[in-house]
């Protein structure tokens, strides 16, 4: 693990963030919107130069941890390095994914995905809620913030893409899972789902209702700020979502051949 601060002095300990997935797109652009909130940011992913890069234009104290999600177990270490590295973790946000197209069925390509979004995001989910669970502030009361970005096509399966959307709703039941838990847990954990619609970025399928990592950063940024349950990303992919969910599925396949 690599850690990059660069130099920000504060009076009173800054709240802390770390991006898991933050080298470029929605985790690039939402490490901007949380350093201006005044958070310090912990930077993750696999590219090393590309975090530097990342935290070098943030206000605020960046700290730069290389972590491949797919290997589990040095993932999680990392990541409580990383946290024991900073004076604050206040949220954590797992904003890496994959989803290429398969049309051809390959195991390699649906392997990746599944390593990716749906093992390395749990790696990572357990380990926040772990670090969240042991932690106390002045009051003794464990707390903390866990978003997890999933996809408006967690609500459908479509050929070509069936890992990625599979792995989404996984995403999105398991943080439904954990906000159930929380109900009945002593730790102040907020849990969010962060379901984009077509963002300008690597993964993006569409141009409909495209907007930028900017744009999605923003909505994201609010929905943190607001504590919120649930966000699509942009708002008005909540009635996609809402038609997908009625539609059967032989009007679904008709809509996305």
């Amino acid at each position: 693990m690599t850690t990059a601060p660069a130099a920000t002095d504060h009076s009173e300990q800054p709240r802390g963030a770390i991006i898991v997935g933050a080298s470029s797109g929605i985790g690039a652009a939402l490490a901007h919107e949380l350093a201006a909130d005044g958070y310090e940011v912990g930077l993750t992913a696999r590219r090393t130069e590309q975090l530097k890069a990342v935290g070098g234009e943030l206000p605020t104290k960046a700290y730069v941890a290389t972590m491949d999600v797919t290997d589990t177990e040095t993932a999680r270490e990392h990541f409580f390095e990383l946290a024991d590295a900073m004076p604050s973790v206040d949220l954590v946000v797992i904003s890496a994914g994959v989803g290429d197209a398969n049309y051809a069925l390959e195991w390699e390509t649906e392997r990746q995905t599944v390593d990716v979004n749906v093992r390395g995001f749990t790696a990572i989910a357990t380990a926040a809620m772990e670090y969240f669970e042991s932690r106390t502030d002045d009051s003794s009361d464990p707390h903390g913030h866990l978003v997890g970005l999933s996809s408006v096509a967690a609500h459908f399966g479509n050929g070509g893409t069936q890992a990625y959307n599979a792995s989404k709703a996984y995403v999105s039941r398991y943080l439904e899972g954990l906000r159930s838990r929380q109900a009945g847990n002593d730790a102040n954990v907020t849990i969010t789902t962060i379901e984009p619609g077509f963002v300008d970025t690597d993964l993006s399928y569409g141009s409909f209702w495209e907007c930028s990592p900017e744009t999605a950063a923003s909505q994201i940024a609010d929905a943190i700020r607001e504590e919120r349950d649930h966000a699509y990303v942009t708002r008005r992919w909540r009635l996609v979502a809402w038609v997908l969910k009625a539609l059967p599925e032989s009007a679904i396949r008709r809509l996305f051949a």
